[in-house]
């Protein structure tokens, strides 16, 4: 079965809320999606053995949190090319994380990046759960057609 991975970087659960339902999504193209915080990843290791990673972070003072920027320098020692990436993350005024985790993924990991990073400002509003799961499933259909 196809496995990704969402990493993610939460100050107040907005984040961990957009992982959530991008989770959903993926399971709902029928791949199978784990998400970690990312202070649960110690090592390169605890990254590998998917086929899809997402990796998301709240924007604080137009910055990534600094677990998340850890966690890519260790990303950076994995073999990445190819694989399907996203990003995303929830932010208060300007939303920076996802675009730079993005970027990073694209242009230093050489990832096959679904269209654009996702931005949301408060995953509880409505119509925002849906754009995550949409997201999610965007992940799924890609991964599927890689093979």
């Amino acid at each position: 079965m196809l496995k990704a991975l969402i990493v993610f970087s939460t100050r107040k659960g907005y984040t961990e809320g957009i992982a959530k339902e991008i989770a959903a999504g993926i399971r709902l193209e029928g791949v199978e999606a784990k998400m970690v915080n990312v202070i649960n990843i110690k090592k390169a290791e605890d990254l590998e053995g998917y086929d899809a990673y997402l990796f998301g972070s709240a924007t604080y003072g137009g910055q990534m949190m600094r677990g998340m920027e850890t966690m890519l320098f260790m990303a950076d020692n994995l073999d990445l090319e190819g694989k399907v990436g996203g990003s995303f993350g929830a932010f208060g005024w300007s939303g920076e994380a996802p675009g730079r985790i993005f970027d990073t993924m694209k242009n230093i990991f050489n990832m096959d990046m679904v269209k654009e990073p996702l931005r949301i400002k408060n995953i509880f509003k409505k119509g925002d759960k849906e754009i995550a799961q949409e997201y999610g499933r965007e992940i799924g259909k890609k991964l599927k057609k890689e093979i």
